[in-house]
This record gives structure tokens, C-alpha cells and sequence, in this order.
């Protein structure tokens, strides 16, 4: 999820970057054409685009503030210009409505639009409100708030359904349990060997608070291509805590489960970040104990993995 919110992030900084050379391209136009005295806003706001640019680029947390200021470079061109447009007005009333849908989140970009109605439309009609030309504009807000609406409920149902964290590819706390009783109860039914390895990152809220969410991001992307690359496909890595993991390794007697202990803590220790240095994790293997039930032995673990949070 990370990575694919990375490259929304680069794909609106090419926009933001397309935005600016047309900017300039409509500069160089107007003096060529002879029109001197419109060229000073293109000119300034594709200097604003260009700030937007790298903002959008340099930090993640800054991609609000470059949206807005794309949208009051949109805004003040629109405005400067809808004036003077004599054919095709409602094409041109048409754009700050999907300009906004594109920047803003739903909710925010629905209040602006129609706080803004009677700007736009006031403009177009040299300070007198049309009634045919507000149905239209009305209407084009509300039909193109019907594909981020349904992108938003698109996004509601995959979270309430995919069984995956949405940090990390480490599946869901509800999830795990489901796969552990299972595999507890397949392991009791078959007489199969169930070992379960607990971790603990006690950098993980340290980073975030430090460093911003990539460092918190980078410890979990190494734990899970840790787990990933020295564990077998069918061993379950999931999400118990904020900072806490277990992985369940099915059909895995105590001897193999130390040694995949043994490899993963390895594999860990020399790992190392630019923000964090060493990376630091807590391992502990827990087995069922004969005799013991499933909702025991997940207490049991439940207890393990807070006894490795508290050190």
C-alpha cells in the first residue's frame, strides 16, 4: 500500500510539472501574440506550479500543501480568463468543479464547490446568475463526485475485507487468529508439531516519532522481507500488535523452529538503517503444551508478546 501511494505521489508530481510547461507555453504564446499585459500571471503561476513540483517530490507530508497551491494556481487563471471566453462558457465553468475532485479529498472538495457556485457563475455571466448555466454546474459537480464516491466505497470494502495489514504484507490481527485456530486445530487433528515465533520491534514507535512514517515504514518492510526470504511459503507472518508479530509456522518441529529463530534473529541483527542504525528485535518461540487448548495456548501467547513489549 505504501509503495503504491508512492507512485499516486510521483504521478501528481508529473502533472504538477506538465501543468508548469503549459503554464509557460501559455506565457510564450501571449507574447508572441502580442498581449503583453497577460503575460505576468501564466509567468508567476508556473513558478508556483514549480514550487508545488517539488514539494510533491522532497516530502510526503507536503502533498496537501502542494494541491492547494495547484488549485489556487487553477483558480486565479479560471477567474482572469472566464471572463473573456465567449464561446463555450459552460466548458470552461466545468473545470474548477473537476479540478477540485481531482486535488481534494470528497467531503472538502464538495463544500468548496458549491461555496464557490455563485463565484463561477457570476463571472461567466458578467455578475448576473443564470439559472440554465447553475442546474448545469450543479449537475456536473454531483455527477463527477460519483467517481471518487464510489473509489472511497471501493477502498471502504477491500479494507473490511482483505485480511492483509495495511501497513505491511504481515496479515491482519483478526486474520491470524483465524489461521492459528485453524492450524492448531489441523496440527491436534493430525498429531502435527505447531511452533510459533513471536517478534517485538521496540524502534518502531521510537521512529515514527523521530523520524516520520518512512523510518517506521523501512522497519517494517525489513521485517517482513526478512520473514519472507528465510521462511517457507506456507508460514504465516501476522500482525498481533502495532510493534508485536507472529509467525506461525505450521508442521515445524522445536528443532526447526530454532533454527528459523536463529536465522530470522540473525538476519535482523544485521540489518541496519539510516535513521535508526541497528536494527533491534525481541524473538521468542512458543509450542503447545500437551494437552493444552487452543484458546490457552493463544493466552499464553497473548502474555509472551507483552512480557516482550514491557522488555
Amino acid at each position: 500500500m505504501p509503495e503504491r501511494r508512492f507512485r499516486f505521489l510521483r504521478l501528481f508530481a508529473a502533472w504538477y510539472a506538465s501543468g508548469a510547461l503549459l503554464l509557460l507555453g501559455m506565457a510564450l504564446w501571449l507574447y508572441l501574440m502580442g498581449e503583453y499585459e497577460r503575460i505576468p500571471l501564466p509567468a508567476a503561476l508556473s513558478l508556483l506550479m514549480l514550487v508545488a513540483t517539488l514539494l510533491s517530490v522532497t516530502r510526503e507530508d507536503h502533498s496537501r500543501l502542494a494541491a492547494y497551491l495547484v488549485l489556487i494556481c487553477g483558480y486565479l487563471l479560471i477567474a482572469v480568463e472566464l471572463p473573456r471566453q465567449s464561446g463555450l462558457p459552460s466548458l470552461w465553468v466545468g473545470v474548477p468543479p473537476v479540478l477540485t475532485l481531482l486535488l481534494l479529498p470528497l467531503g472538502p472538495a464538495m463544500l468548496l464547490n458549491v461555496a464557490l457556485t455563485p463565484v463561477w457563475l457570476a463571472l461567466l455571466g458578467n455578475g448576473e446568475l443564470d439559472r440554465n448555466m447553475l442546474l448545469g454546474y450543479l449537475t456536473l459537480v454531483v455527477v463527477a463526485a460519483l467517481v471518487p464516491w464510489e473509489q472511497v466505497r471501493q477502498h471502504a470494502l477491500l479494507r473490511a475485507t482483505d485480511p492483509r495489514d495495511p501497513e505491511c504484507p504481515a496479515v491482519g490481527r483478526e486474520a491470524l487468529h483465524e489461521r492459528l485456530a485453524s492450524e492448531a486445530e489441523r496440527a491436534a487433528l493430525l498429531g502435527q508439531p505447531l511452533a510459533v515465533l513471536l517478534l517485538h520491534l521496540p524502534q518502531l514507535e521510537m521512529a515514527e516519532e523521530q523520524f516520520g512514517a518512512r523510518a517506521r515504514q523501512a522497519l517494517l518492510d525489513v521485517l517482513c522481507q526478512s520473514v519472507a526470504s528465510r521462511c517457507r511459503d506456507h508460514d504465516i507472518l501476522g500482525r498481533e500488535g502495532p510493534a508485536d508479530f507472529w509467525l506461525v509456522l505450521p508442521d515445524t518441529t522445536e528443532s526447526g523452529a530454532l533454527l528459523v529463530q536463529q536465522r530470522l534473529g540473525q538476519a535482523l541483527e544485521q540489518a541496519t538503517l539510516m535513521e535508526t542504525g541497528p536494527l533491534e528485535a525481541r524473538l521468542r518461540l512458543c509450542r503447545p503444551r500437551p494437552g493444552e487448548s487452543r484458546q490457552r495456548f493463544e493466552q499464553r501467547l497473548q502474555a509472551v508478546s507483552q512480557s516482550l513489549a514491557d522488555g
